[in-house]
């Protein structure tokens, strides 16, 4: 096979070609807009070259900038014109590409010269499976769960930014094991009471009603919760009142951002189901993965046939270790790759852990293996 190489210097508003000859040799190099027009000016110009080079296949390639490059892929694997021929799209790690750049001493930093080293890089091979969208249920999919990883991540930081001015406000509350810092009966604590103060001189039968209250019977003894949080509360730094006001403030901001996050998952989970439905899965059947985790796991992965083993599913999550060893040194510990797919390592090791709390064979495998060692 003697493919035409075209690499793609992908930006937000132009994008760059460079189309290589399979010898290595420049044919052409232009730049066009990121837009409808742009994608059919360089469909068109691929097809002169394909047809004045005689050629039947044509590799292009670009690397993975955010969602810039997204709908250029859309538009290439669409085009009717290039479907005369056999074409193959890659999405390039930005880190792969960069490696292979080193190679060439001195070259500049440029997004024609980029184009370039990607238009080689497809011609040395050695790269990645070509992108995946041979069905579009998977794309769509795609879209909302990681929607929902993004709107997770800035629950995830806002949570510790809610917990950052717990201490600063309930130093012994927000050190406390037992008192889950972002629960719904600590935040109606923060909101309820203007000072640690006020909190820890509340009425004890007031204090284990409001808490039996807000824990809508979760707390087996709201008595000793009451005595525990009071007591915390009297541990705690006192703040001056100028202060404590701002931290009360930044308090109610963060709270609301939690809440306000917390209904976006709500109506993304609520998409996902119903996306979840038109596509054939048995995930569901493993106790612990629900549909938010198997449509993640499930559409990032796609159709698993095009995966040749078990072991090129975990490379493509960045599921694999380094190996270190010379001689007869091998070491004992070594770093995860983690430049895989980031999506769908996050859902499948979240998937993993809810299985190992809710399935009792697997808790009691974890703990095991667990116990074999004294650091990790």
């Amino acid at each position: 096979m003697n493919p035409l190489f075209v690499g793609i210097d992908v930006s937000s508003k132009n994008n760059v070609a460079y189309l290589m000859k399979p010898d290595g040799t420049k044919h052409s190099s232009f730049s066009m807009q990121n837009n409808l027009g742009g994608a059919k000016l360089l469909s068109e110009r691929i097809v002169s070259a394909l047809s004045s080079l005689q050629l039947c296949d044509v590799v292009i390639g670009l690397e993975a900038t955010s969602i810039y490059g997204n709908s250029l892929v859309y538009a290439l694997r669409e085009d009717g014109s290039l479907g005369r021929f056999q074409r193959k799209i890659h999405v390039l790690n930005p880190k792969q590409v960069k490696k292979f750049k080193e190679v060439y001493q001195d070259l500049p930093k440029n997004d024609w010269v980029d184009a370039f080293v990607i238009a080689d890089h497809l011609r040395f091979g050695r790269i990645t499976k070509e992108v995946y969208m041979d069905d579009y249920r998977y794309q769509a999919l795609r879209t909302l769960t990681r929607a929902r990883f993004d709107v997770i991540q800035n629950l995830t930081r806002e949570k510790q930014r809610f917990a950052n001015y717990l201490f600063l406000k309930c130093s012994v509350m927000a050190q406390d094991k037992d008192i889950k810092n972002t629960s719904a009966t600590t935040i109606a604590l923060m909101e309820h009471f203007e000072t640690v103060d006020d909190l820890a001189n509340a009425d004890l039968d007031q204090l284990t009603a409001f808490i039996t209250e807000i824990g809508r019977g979760r707390f087996t003894d709201p008595d000793a919760t009451a005595k525990a949080v009071q007591a915390a509360a009297r541990g705690s730094y006192r703040l001056p009142k100028t202060v404590n006001d701002t931290v009360n403030q930044a308090m109610s901001v963060s709270i609301a951002a939690m809440r306000a996050l917390k209904e976006q998952v709500k109506v993304l989970d609520k998409a996902i189901e119903q996306q979840f439905e038109i596509v054939p899965n048995t995930l569901t059947s493993i106790p612990g993965i629900g549909k938010a985790y198997s449509a993640g796991i499930i559409a990032e992965i796609g159709n698993i046939q095009r995966f040749d083993s078990q072991a090129s599913v975990a490379k493509f999550a960045g599921l694999v270790w380094h190996k270190n060893q010379s001689g007869n040194f091998e070491a004992e510990h070594s770093q995860m790759i983690k430049s895989g797919n980031r999506y769908l390592r996050y859902y499948l090791m979240e998937a993993a852990n809810s299985v190992r709390r809710c399935d009792s064979e697997f808790r009691r495998y974890y703990d095991l293996k667990f116990k074999e060692v004294n650091k990790y």
